[in-house]
């Protein structure tokens, strides 16, 4: 398997990632490698043809459903 070395992190960083790390019961190595993949698959690109089809899907489960605008919700819920 492919290595992969970086240079000049910063101290308060490292110990940040040994902290959540140590939260999630991993090694730092193994913390790290869960975050690259998590990294990679929020980039892999998205085909358009997909989305489309799942927002329409979505729209046609909520037609007819009364939609409240989230900036009201917001609103009342500081409110509170």
């Amino acid at each position: 398997m492919a290595q992969v070395l970086v240079r000049d992190i910063d101290p308060q960083l490292i110990e940040t990632l040994k902290k959540r790390a140590q939260r999630n019961r991993r090694s730092l190595q193994g913390e790290l490698k869960v975050i690259l993949e998590q990294a990679a698959k929020v980039s892999t690109p998205i085909n358009i043809n997909d989305f489309l089809a799942r927002a329409r899907a979505i729209r046609q489960r909520t037609a007819g459903r009364i939609k409240t605008d989230s900036a009201i919700l917001i609103r009342e819920d500081r409110e509170r």
